[in-house]
Parts: C-alpha cells; structure tokens; sequence
C-alpha cells in the first residue's frame, strides 16, 4: 500500500475509530485475486467484542463507500482485534499483557521468559519463573534492552486476580446488554 493511501486511509478512519474509544493498530491493503483486503486491526485496554467490530466496519464502509480513498477496484473490508500473537510494539500493548507471560529477544543476545508484574514508560517489571522447584525472580527490563517480544499463549495457566476482575467486568457488561 502506498504510503499516500495509507495516510488518507488512516486520517479517514481514525476519528471514527477513537470516537469508540478505541487504538487504531494497523492499516494493512494486501491483494487477494482480484479483489484486495483492507484490513483494520483496532484494540482498546478491555479488549475489543465482536458487536464493536461488526458496528465499526458498517461505519467505516460507508465512510469509504463516500471517499475515493480505494479507487474504483472492489474490495473487501475486515475489522478486526489483534492476534494473541501479535508483537508487543507499544507501552499501552506492554500495559494490556500486565499479568501475561511474555516471551523477549534482547538486544544483546538470548531470550527471556517471564511474567509481566508493572509498566511505566522505561520499562518492565517481571517475575521470572524459578526451575526445578526454585522461587521465582523478580527482575527489572528497560525497552532498550528489548528487541522484540510477544505474549506466550497459556493453556493451563491458573487464573489470577486479574483474570478474576475482568471476568466480572463482561459479566456485568452482559447483564446491561
């Protein structure tokens, strides 16, 4: 996508992505066939719902359908929520995964496992796993010392305090719908 597309295509849908107090993550054209892709990958701190998405693409098509942001080709529009396996890019994707078990590259060589316990704007506070029956370490990571990280999906994880208090959030979003 052209860096003039992306641009146009960022200053038209950005304002409606905050306005559902939203982040907009990516703006990605790729072709498919005939057709291209137009995908938007939107977040937010409490996660982003199905219905959020399905409203937001129905206002972004019609934004678009007034525009001639993507020509005269036919398109298809997908809004959607990051992966779980997105990279940690952000201080607000590192303040969101707060709790999670990430995985880290660092700059000066070998990889670090462990659980995101605080953020602030130099860098992580972690609890790094003990082995073979150890404690766990806490342990202090500034971003320069990052490369690139990414969270480590847990399918046995126990939940915690946070899981528990988000969990009670959708259950009272479920009970005001």
């Amino acid at each position: 996508m052209s860096t003039t597309q992306s641009e146009r295509l960022r200053g038209l849908l950005e304002p409606l992505i905050a306005a559902r107090d939203l982040d907009l993550e990516e703006i990605e054209v790729t072709p498919a066939g005939k057709r291209r892709v137009l995908r938007i990958v939107v977040d937010s701190d409490e996660g982003v719902q199905l219905d959020e998405c399905a409203a937001l693409s129905r206002e972004a098509s019609e934004v678009l359908d007034d525009s001639d942001v993507m020509g005269g080709a036919p398109y298809t529009l997908e809004v959607t929520s990051p992966g779980a396996d997105r990279p940690l890019t952000e201080l607000r994707h590192y303040r969101r995964a707060v709790g999670r078990l990430i995985k880290a590259q660092l700059h000066e060589g070998g990889e670090l496992v462990a659980r995101i316990t605080a953020v602030d704007e130099s860098g992580l506070d972690v609890e790094v796993p003990g082995v073979k029956g150890r404690k766990p370490t806490a342990r202090r990571v500034s971003f320069d010392e990052i490369a690139k990280a990414r969270v480590e999906l847990e399918f046995n994880r126990k939940a915690d305090k946070r899981d528990a208090q988000h969990d009670e959030k959708i259950d009272e979003n479920k009970e005001e719908a």
